[in-house]
């Protein structure tokens, strides 16, 4: 729940908000789990019987194809390690990821491919020499976003934060 938050922070009601204000207000005087509960209430409601915090991992088409393309072609060794946050640790496992792969859609994951195919082992390099005409725009509260293209790397390469994109259409709408 946390993470599809982090991840897909949707207006109008931009759930990762919610989730930190509701957070934020539980304070320092409460130990992590009743800050989590806090988390778990402002998104399902309070005093409810029951909390779906699996409510996120329901499968869709979205989740069930890109499931298929991890395994397939865009393998992502994203794990978590013992830093001071309320996740266990969950480090990369290529092996277990294998079985996954193999057990729900039938195929062994190619962990190389995608920077094989696409010369992602020096992805500035490579986009500076065949790229042109592209913006990449991120969100700094995506987990994803540290993979991105965060920088610009030339005049026609340029890299955008949405949160700055944001930032600059609401200065203009206020200029005119």
């Amino acid at each position: 729940m946390y993470a599809s938050s982090a991840q897909y922070n949707h207006p109008p009601d931009y759930p990762l908000t919610v989730l930190c204000e509701a957070i934020d207000r539980a304070g320092s005087r409460t130990d992590i789990f009743g800050q989590i509960f806090a988390g778990v209430e402002s998104a399902f409601g309070k005093n409810s019987s029951c909390y779906d915090v699996n409510y996120f991992h329901r499968p869709t088409e979205t989740n069930e194809g890109w499931g298929w393309q991890r395994c397939s072609e865009m393998v992502m060794p994203i794990g978590r390690t013992v830093e001071a946050h309320m996740f266990q640790p969950a480090p990369f496992n290529l092996t277990e990821f294998t079985q996954y792969c193999k057990l729900v859609y039938g195929v062994p994951p190619r962990p190389h491919w995608i920077t094989t195919y696409y010369g992602g082992h020096d992805i500035k390099l490579t986009l500076q020499k065949f790229a042109s005409n592209i913006i990449f725009s991120n969100g700094r509260k995506d987990p994803y976003s540290s993979g991105g293209v965060l920088e610009d790397l030339s005049d026609s390469l340029l890299a955008i934060s949405t949160r700055s994109w944001v930032s600059w259409l609401v200065s203009e709408a206020k200029a005119e």
